[in-house]
This record gives structure tokens, C-alpha cells and sequence, in this order.
């Protein structure tokens, strides 16, 4: 089935579009906070030096979900919110972050490794 509905707004176009973008940058802004998140807790975890695969399997479940998360506010932005490309960056960053935390996590098993195996 397919319906073709015809509105009119009580306030202007521009008014109705900066509204409609206001909530999508509100839901960004979320993202971006999460984000954020990620970052600290990565870093918690190298502070803490618990590079080991479970803590590397949490995180990278973590980035899925935010991941997910914006490709859910992206369907809804039809309009162009300015954050998106905000969330695009921040999601990239948080993705070097964890192929920096893998690395760091292959090379303490490795090390691990070394270490069992050489005793």
C-alpha cells in the first residue's frame, strides 16, 4: 500500500526544517557524548593495562552499538542536520582508538607468549 498525504504547517518551512534538524543535532549530540565515553574508558582500560581480548570484544561491541545507533538517526535525518558530519568524524576517531587498543592488546599476548613459552 502506498499513501500520499498532503500537509500544511502553521509556522513557515524554515521554521518547521530547523525544528526537525534541532532534534536530529539533539540526538548527535548524544552520540557524541557517547563517544566521548568510549574514549574514556578505553583509556581506563590502557591505565589499567587490561589488554586482554575480552576487554578488546567489549569494546568493539560498544562501537557496534554506537555505530548502529547512528545509522538509526541517520534514516530519520532527511532534512541534513549539521552535526551528522560531526558524529562521522567522532565515530572514525573512535575507531582508531580501538584498532590502537588491539594492537596494544596483540602485543601483551604476544609478550604473554614469549614469556610462558620461554620459561
Amino acid at each position: 500500500q502506498a499513501f500520499l498525504v498532503s500537509t500544511s504547517s502553521v509556522i513557515g518551512e524554515s521554521d518547521l526544517v530547523a525544528l526537525y534538524n534541532a532534534a536530529r543535532d539533539d540526538e548527535y549530540e548524544e552520540i557524541l557524548d557517547k563517544c566521548a565515553d568510549f574514549h574514556e574508558e578505553v583509556a581506563k582500560e590502557v591505565r589499567a593495562k587490561h589488554f586482554t581480548y575480552s576487554e578488546l570484544e567489549e569494546n568493539e561491541e560498544d562501537l557496534t552499538k554506537l555505530r548502529g545507533w547512528f545509522e538509526k538517526v541517520t534514516v530519520r535525518d532527511v532534512l541534513g542536520a549539521a552535526r551528522r558530519k560531526e558524529v562521522v568524524k567522532a565515530l572514525d576517531d573512535c575507531a582508531r582508538t580501538l584498532e590502537e587498543f588491539a594492537a596494544s592488546v596483540y602485543e601483551a599476548e604476544d609478550t604473554a607468549i614469549f614469556q610462558h613459552g620461554a620459561g
